[in-house]
């Protein structure tokens, strides 16, 4: 048993701490605004004609009175358009499904998906929680820095890379695993993701999913049940049914 000190020691000098995740989780992590130069009332934002027609589709889905249910995914639709979220987009989110601009601030500073500043073309999103963690995601993380010279929450210099370190995505079972954009790459070694990023570098998007031989996320020794083809239609039924 730990004495309460030794606790105390271990705890002030752990490496990550709840504290510290939240603090280095990059554009996702505001929750208030400052107007910047690229980043006001008045920065340009429209909808392109095409876009708009996806807005337009995406609103009659709700009934009428109900056009804040489009709110999520109207504002992932000008985040992909823009690359990210500045408050003029949130704006035009909320004069077009006639909504408080508060209703969409609200929504787009409560899910991390969305990006409230600028980062890269490929913006790598690292997982660290535990089962990635238990994996040795920290090889990733420290693998990612070491290739593009960046710390977690910054953007290379060629605006190509962003690295964010992030909360349980989901793919645990393919742990150690990171999402750049929409794409999983899982089951990586550090090796792995130094060819991945090789080959953004060379304006190729390496196929998503696991990268040790797996096709989805089966066990990774094989099959342990459920190994042969299954019984045909009334296997088991009385014969008198």
């Amino acid at each position: 048993m730990l004495s309460s000190s030794a606790i105390r020691s271990v705890v002030s000098n752990a490496v990550r701490s709840l504290h510290q995740t939240s603090a280095r989780a990059g554009a996702g992590a505001i929750f208030s605004h400052r107007d910047t130069p690229f980043n006001n009332s008045e920065t340009p934002f429209e909808f392109t004609p095409e876009n708009m027609k996806r807005v337009e589709a995406i609103m009659n889905n709700y009934p009428e009175g109900h056009k804040a249910g489009a709110t999520i995914p109207v504002l992932d639709l000008a985040q992909r358009q823009y690359g990210w979220l500045p408050i003029s987009a949130m704006n035009k989110v909320a004069e077009i499904l006639d909504v408080a601009p508060m209703r969409v601030y609200e929504v787009a500073t409560f899910y991390t998906m969305f990006l409230r500043q600028p980062v890269g073309k490929y913006h790598i999103q690292i997982c660290t929680t535990t089962p990635c963690m238990l994996c040795d995601s920290d090889s990733i993380l420290e693998a990612i820095i070491k290739k593009l010279g960046i710390k977690v929450g910054e953007t290379t210099a060629d605006k190509l890379f962003t690295l964010s370190e992030v909360e349980c995505l989901g793919a645990c079972v393919n742990a150690p695993m990171v999402q750049i954009n929409d794409n999983y790459y899982e089951d990586l070694k550090p090796s792995d993701m130094e060819q991945i990023i090789d080959e953004l570098k060379a304006g190729i998007v390496p196929p998503p999913g696991p990268r040790n031989g797996r096709f989805s996320c089966e066990p990774a020794g094989g099959l342990t049940s459920l190994t042969e083809p299954p019984p045909g239609p009334g296997f088991g039924v009385r014969p008198d049914l």
